[in-house]
């Protein structure tokens, strides 16, 4: 008998024990419910009845998570991330109910956390992502300036010169995109356009993966503007005065309406008033100097409207279009100046008036399957940028040599992108994606003048580019990577004055790998690789001579070879519970065939300036980030950032061919503090160190701006009012200029009072398509002026 009941009592430990053996299994995806983006490092939690965790997680770069092995029991299943309202659900693991699938979990942003109440948040946050930095705009931010140029010099990484000329890590070999799309204008004057309240995200995109466009040393900017898409109709109201030596405007609406399988949506933005700019440069040994005094007139309004069908949970049919309409141009006079011989004087007046139009129409079609990221993407998109440019030069004083007379450019750019992406997660903890695209551009130039020193001439430089990528990853529980590769054939036709004046044809694999390692939920490291291709600008091609001062003529160089870069970057991210968080990393490029300017005494004209480009030898640049988003106390946080960057520099200057190494270190620091629930305060201050280029050694700089918010009208409404350059020292100077001695200074109208106002209206929330974020970088042409 003794023996019958040690059997029995054997036989069920036997079942208890296989009844609680780890069987059950959690899987699913993690996702922004209003980006529609996933969100990597959220923190899976599984925790029984007691309260105690029993297992958990964090989700993969693409926001998936799977944990197994799960007792049998009862438990709360529960995600977390920072600046998101947690998610919570319970569950229970038993035999015959298992597994857990719980396809796309859409958090919601913690508006409290984020101190924010409306559409555009109070505080500006930093997220660091697999492959990008995304800053999410506040108010803090967008106050800070009337136009998306003006706040730049605020987001970490990015530095801007005195022409409004955008620099990524320290290189000005960077394209800007509008939600992903090239846009065909020059970056400095594209970014003056937009209003700094249209835009709701700054992503920086310094490592592309093999999913994107190759081209660009320093990476993308990709500037996101609002698209709402809330049941029924709401928006978002901004305006704003800037009031300095001269008062400028702003305005943007943002409104959509949502009703069943249709949501329409639509920015509008503004901008008008001028703005002064003066330079001086002294040229030491012939004793004279040029002085610039010129006002920018300005009227931009930008439009974006657009609307998806969502045909079913399946199928999503979606078309939107950005417009950009400016009117305006420099105005002033350009001064030779001869402190001991003012017979020899010399003025040239400028009226120049640019009127352009730049037009963007996308289509994308959106089709899902049962398995939960199993997608394909069919993508359209054109690009058309048209301008006039209508310039008189007026000449008084010694004008022996030269003769008043008018210019006209007429310039077309038409850009094509064909594109589709496939994904399919062939497994829980591996994804495979598969693309093509076709990239067709072809831009026109026609150049006409009276001036007798000059010829007219025509200008057609046609590009086309078919290229095939795929990209193939895993997730494991704290290790991810991925690897992939873009194939890509370029060819290219240069025409001048009607006469094929240089061509190329060639094919070219761009490789990419990332490494992700996560140890916990508050520590993530990543090392990652491209390699990738910067293509010249359009300004840098053209062989048309254009005279910018009666000392400088600028032309381009047909003939000029793309720059192959390898780049590496190891990044580390540290979170602090609710606090906030630490980012640091650092990069190393290697840089074939480097592009330089060729910057030399004219042979035609003594005493004046020829810049052009050329290719020279190999080159090495590397830099050091270290950024915080950290919250102090309840009523004071910040966002802090240092960036350290080194190259040597290599080019032709006057008849002398240099090399000389700049390292150089900014600084910039952003303080929210928090009076009351209503009232908040702002403190931002910058400083750039001493830099040098090849033509000039470059003064430090440094500015702060002070600003306050205050919030009404149950939160709803907005008022802000800013005072920029406090100290009235945001200038550019430069000493030790070559290849002729000169020191120098330029001050923009920095120094001014802002006041804005914003008021949101409607309510509710629904996701709408995320479209591919794509890049189309080139190197555009730049220099001193």
């Amino acid at each position: 008998m003794k023996q019958l009941f040690l059997i029995l009592a054997l036989c069920i430990s036997s079942f208890t024990a296989m009844a609680n053996e780890p069987v059950g299994k959690i899987s699913g995806s993690v996702m922004d419910g209003d980006l529609d983006e996933p969100i990597p490092y959220a923190t899976i939690s599984i925790i029984d009845m007691k309260g105690i965790l029993v297992s958990g997680n964090t989700t993969a770069a693409d926001g998936t998570f799977s944990i197994d092995k799960i007792p049998n029991g009862t438990y709360t299943f529960k995600v977390q991330f920072m600046g998101y309202k947690p998610f919570s659900k319970e569950i229970e693991i038993t035999k015959d109910h298992k597994t857990y699938n719980f396809g796309s979990i859409e958090l919601e942003p913690d508006v409290a956390m984020l101190e924010g109440v409306t559409v555009v948040a109070e505080r500006t946050t930093i997220e660091q992502r697999i492959d990008r930095k995304v800053i999410n705009v506040g108010k803090d931010l967008t106050t800070t300036g009337a136009s998306a140029s003006e706040i730049m010099n605020n987001v970490p990484s990015v530095n801007v010169d005195q022409n409004g000329n955008i620099a990524l890590r320290g290189n000005s070999n960077v394209r800007i995109l509008i939600d992903g799309k090239p846009t065909n204008m020059d970056p400095a004057q594209l970014l003056k356009q937009i209003p700094s309240t249209s835009i709701k995200t700054i992503e920086l995109i310094t490592n592309p993966s093999a999913k994107y466009n190759p081209e660009g040393m320093s990476g993308i900017i990709n500037i996101v503007l609002h698209k709402n898409a809330k049941d029924g109709f709401n928006g978002n109201l901004n305006t704003g005065v800037t009031i300095g030596e001269n008062t400028r405007y702003n305005g943007s609406l943002d409104m959509n309406y949502r009703k069943g399988k249709l949501n329409f949506y639509g920015n509008f933005g503004a901008q008008f008033g001028d703005r002064k700019n003066m330079g001086r440069i002294n040229f030491t040994e012939d004793n004279y100097r040029q002085a610039f005094d010129i006002t920018n007139r300005r009227e931009s309004y930008l439009y974006k409207v657009g609307v998806d069908f969502y045909l079913n949970d399946k199928n999503t049919f979606s078309f939107y279009t950005n417009q950009n309409h400016y009117d305006g141009g420099p105005l002033g006079a350009l001064r030779i100046i001869y402190p001991t011989n003012p017979e020899l004087n010399l003025t040239q007046n400028l009226d120049a008036n640019f009127n352009n139009i730049n037009s963007t129409y996308n289509f994308a079609y959106d089709r899902k399957f049962e398995k939960e990221g199993h997608k394909i993407l069919f993508e359209v998109d054109y690009n058309s940028f048209d301008e006039d440019e209508n310039s008189i030069f007026n000449f008084e004083g010694a004008t022996e040599a030269f003769t008043d007379y008018r210019d006209h450019v007429n310039g077309s750019r038409e850009n094509i992108i064909a594109n589709v992406d496939y994904e399919n997660p062939l497994s829980e903890n591996t994804k495979l994606e598969v693309g093509a695209e076709a990239r067709l551009s072809d831009t026109d130039n026609s150049y006409t003048t009276t001036s007798t020193f000059f010829n007219a001439a025509t200008y057609q430089y046609k590009r086309d580019i078919y290229s095939f990528y795929t990209t193939y990853g895993q997730n494991f529980e704290k290790w991810s990577y991925q690897l992939g590769a873009r194939l890509e054939n370029f060819s290219v036709d240069a025409i001048y004055n009607g006469e094929n004046v240089f061509s190329d044809d060639y094919f070219n694999i761009y490789p990419s790998g990332f490494l992700n390692y996560t140890p916990s939920e508050t520590n993530s490291y990543q090392l990652s690789y491209s390699r990738r291709v910067d293509r010249p600008g359009f300004g840098q091609v053209s062989p048309i001579r254009e005279i910018s001062t009666p000392r400088l003529t600028v032309s381009g160089n047909p003939e000029l070879d793309p720059q192959f870069t390898n780049s590496f970057e190891f990044n580390y991210t540290r979170k602090f519970t609710k606090k906030g968080s630490l980012t640091a990393g650092v990069f190393f490029r290697n840089i074939n065939d480097e592009i330089s300017q060729v910057f030399i005494e004219d042979p035609n004209e003594e005493g004046s300036l020829l810049l052009q480009f050329d290719n020279f030898e190999d080159n090495n640049a590397y830099g050091l980030e270290l950024g915080t988003n950290y919250k102090f106390t309840d009523w004071w946080s910040t966002n802090t950032n240092f960036e350290l960057y080194s190259q040597q520099l290599k080019g032709v200057v006057g008849t002398e061919y240099l090399e000389t190494d700049n390292t150089a270190w900014t600084f910039r620091s952003n303080h929210s503090f928090k009076a009351t629930d209503k009232l908040t305060f702002q403190l931002f201050g910058f400083y750039r160190s001493k830099a040098k280029n090849l033509q000039m050694d470059m003064d430090p700089m440094y500015f702060m701006n002070l600003g306050g918010r205050y919030s009404f009208l149950d939160g709803k409404a907005t008022l802000s009012l800013n005072f920029n350059d406090v100290f009235d020292t945001q200038e550019f100077s430069f000493t030790n200029g070559r290849p002729l001695p000169q020191t120098g200074r330029f001050k923009g109208e920095t120094q001014n009072v802002y006041v804005g106002f914003s008021y949101r209206f409607g309510g509710g929330k629904n996701k709408a398509l995320k479209r591919k974020q794509r890049d189309d970088n080139e190197t555009d042409a730049g220099g001193m002026f």
